[in-house]
């Protein structure tokens, strides 16, 4: 099994944990921009380390944190990060948030 869940530390975490192209992602988020109380929470996602098809997806605001649903459009790794509508970042320390996809 992928180990897709590494961040959860960081208030990061997506089901299913093994993720194939075609499939719909849920991610959350419970990250530094929830806990410094944040009202807006985007996910800025791409794949592959050029990011590409780069989208920012608005997440909806649950008792627990941010959520959103994507569709996973290519079998390359999934690269995550998240904004405020102030434009603060999390970025993971400039590491990013790498997700495995399987075709």
């Amino acid at each position: 099994m992928i180990k897709n869940n590494k961040y959860i530390n960081n208030g990061v975490y997506i089901t299913p944990q093994e993720v194939t192209t075609g499939d719909k992602l849920r991610i959350s988020y419970d990250g530094l921009l929830a806990k410094f109380g944040a009202t807006d929470v985007f996910a800025h996602i791409g794949y592959g380390s050029k990011w590409d098809n780069v989208q920012d997806i608005k997440m909806s605001k649950t008792p627990v944190g941010f959520e959103a649903t994507l569709p996973v459009t290519k079998s390359m790794p999934l690269y995550v990060c998240f904004k405020d509508s102030a434009e603060n970042w999390d970025n993971n320390s400039g590491k990013n948030y790498t997700f495995d996809v399987v075709s």
